[in-house]
């Protein structure tokens, strides 16, 4: 429940926020309160994707993609997410969710969310999504163009098109498995 108070308090500043480029990183700044905390007295793991959900949201709020989706009636979607852990976010620390875009290929967008504290990077979660409409999935250079970014997306490093490609394997695997098996 405390999240959606959280994304109900980011949605209220919004109004005085002012509109940024895709490639800014924005910020959000949070708290940890007692219910993301694991057993072990610090951020759950599973909670960071949920956090990094605020910071998407507050990213497609400020870089103005949230009115090119409602043009096209669509909504994001969130295909394959990755994190790597580094540091212990305790009790009442304050930290900073640092969400940037990465690029894009013909299919997929990809932000990294960063979870900073005092400086130092405490976590990272990593996601590839999609527009998708009543139509299908909106390709990433029409949203793109429409934020009046180049259509060229900057080069994606060697190990997130790899993580991408693995993600499609694990698809195409998923899919073949679900298979009716015909007799």
């Amino acid at each position: 429940m405390n999240l959606w108070f959280r994304l109900i308090w980011m949605l209220l500043k919004r109004p005085w926020r002012k509109p940024v480029d895709p490639f800014s990183t924005t910020v959000v700044h949070m708290r940890v309160w007692p219910l993301d905390l694991d057993l072990n007295r610090h951020v759950t793991n599973g909670r960071y994707f949920t956090l990094a959900d605020i910071g998407r949201m507050d990213y497609v709020l400020k870089t103005g993609a949230f009115r090119i989706a409602l043009r096209r009636k669509a909504v994001p979607i969130v295909g394959d997410a990755w994190g790597k852990f580094r540091r212990e976010l305790k009790l009442f620390e304050t930290f900073e969710i640092h969400t940037r875009m990465l690029g894009w290929d013909e299919k997929w967008s990809f932000l990294e969310h960063r979870f900073i504290k005092d400086g130092r990077v405490a976590g990272v979660v990593l996601m590839r999504g999609v527009f998708r409409s009543s139509t299908g999935t909106v390709p990433p250079v029409d949203i793109v163009r429409d934020l009046g970014v180049p259509e060229q997306s900057p080069p994606l490093p060697a190990w997130l098109t790899a993580w991408s490609q693995s993600c499609d394997g694990m698809s195409a695997q998923l899919r073949e498995e679900e298979a009716p098996i015909v007799s």
